[in-house]
């Protein structure tokens, strides 16, 4: 009888077994793909590798710390031909650029430091998203609305790239965004109203990417909550081969007019480049004219001039075309910008000890900025600066490189 009853509850146990089986087994699958998640969501972010496709990738690392300790991170986009850009959080800096040259052999092609410390001590904007207005406001005056603002002087008696501490000098929030071309680093920053002066809170965005075809493209968006003045632009200084400096270096400039400028670099009115040493309608050597004695270059001191861009149809214009004939590197670039500031890296004066111990002389390097023009808050002539609540600042500069 026992054994029978045995058998009974054996039976019993086999038949509810048999049928709680299916829910068990769902119930541990989702547990287990909780867990999964779980481990993925923690995973994700403290990766220091991120890939949205198959040949670029991101990948991150702790640069240094800032005085009162906050990390400064750098983030490197690589792609599948070996090309590669290093930026930090710090100033939105583009520290590396390697780039490959007509062996193939990758070389940095960006003037910068190997630490952070260098870019804390001295700077000349190697690299920097310059703000909240690139290039030069005179005497830092400026109105809107019948207000009247002072920013602060710090270049000849006039304001320069945002002032004494710029966009270049703010720690940025990055964020890395998937997108189905590649993966693409955010930097936000938000200027506080009054920040050096300038009205409105300002939130930022700039978007760095590389694709497979060896473009750099940079791209900016702002927004304010009361009318102000933006022009952004980056900083970097260009060398494409291993040579001491740049006069070898070719350089085209899509425009037929230019600014000249006074004895305080201001801008003049805009005049044709013809029958100068600006112009670069076609492709010539910087060390061509640049030794000039012309009073735009006070004699001998090279370029640190804006270019007026010959209009188009395109929604990105042609701004200038960069070669050098040793390493066979060529750099187009591309913007929806008016102008290009073109500087010959006249200031570099042997003082500054680089990337490798490398002691950067004077036009070591040269920035090709796109922007709108100096001083356009005082030049109603020029294109506007102004942006105003519910408006969205947007530009953006594609850097196309090759090889011939």
């Amino acid at each position: 009888m026992l054994e029978l009853k045995a058998f009974e509850c054996y039976d019993h146990y086999k038949l509810l077994v048999i049928y709680l089986y299916p829910m068990i087994r769902t119930l541990l699958l989702l547990f287990a793909c909780a867990i999964l998640i779980s481990c993925g969501s923690s995973s994700e972010r403290n990766t220091e590798e991120v890939t949205a496709h198959e040949t670029t990738r991101i990948q991150q690392h702790t640069f240094g710390k800032m005085p009162d300790g906050e990390e400064v991170h750098e983030y490197t986009i690589s792609n599948s031909n070996g090309m590669q850009v290093s930026i930090i959080t710090y100033g939105g800096i583009i520290r590396t650029l390697l780039v490959p040259d007509k062996n193939g052999e990758l070389a940095d092609v960006v003037l910068g430091y190997d630490s952070l410390q260098g870019y804390l001590d001295s700077n000349p904007y190697f690299g920097a998203i310059v703000g909240r207005y690139g290039n030069r406001i005179a005497k830092g005056q400026f109105s809107l609305d019948g207000a009247d603002y002072q920013l602060a002087t710090n270049n000849l008696g006039n304001h320069l790239h945002g002032g004494v501490i710029g966009f270049d000098k703010v720690l940025w929030e990055a964020t890395v965004m998937q997108e189905g071309a590649g993966p693409v680093l955010r930097m936000t920053y938000l200027s506080k109203d009054m920040e050096e002066g300038y009205p409105g809170n300002l939130e930022v965005t700039v978007d760095y990417r590389l694709t497979e075809e060896n473009e750099l493209s940079i791209e900016y968006q702002a927004t304010t909550d009361k009318k102000t003045i933006v022009n952004l632009t980056s900083h970097s200084y260009f060398n494409l081969s291993s040579a001491a400096d740049i006069l070898s270096h070719q350089l085209q400039i899509n425009a037929a007019n230019y600014l000249p400028i006074d004895e305080t670099l201001i801008p003049l009115d805009i005049t044709p480049v013809a029958d100068t040493p600006f112009d670069f309608k076609i492709l010539k050597a910087i060390g061509t004219d640049i030794n000039q004695q012309d009073e735009q270059l006070t004699n001998g001191a090279g370029y640190d001039h804006c270019w007026v861009l010959d209009a188009s149809d395109e929604h990105m214009n042609l701004a200038a075309r960069l070669y050098d004939a040793q390493s066979g590197r060529k750099m187009e670039m591309y913007t929806t910008e008016p102008g290009l500031q073109f500087y010959s890296g006249n200031f570099l004066d042997g003082t500054i000890t680089g990337k490798g111990s490398k002691v950067y002389h004077r036009r070591s390097g040269l920035c090709l900025e796109t922007q709108h023009f100096p001083d356009s808050p005082n030049r109603p002539d020029f294109p506007s600066t102004i942006l105003s609540p519910g408006e969205v600042y947007r530009t953006k500069t594609v850097h196309k490189f090759s090889v011939e």
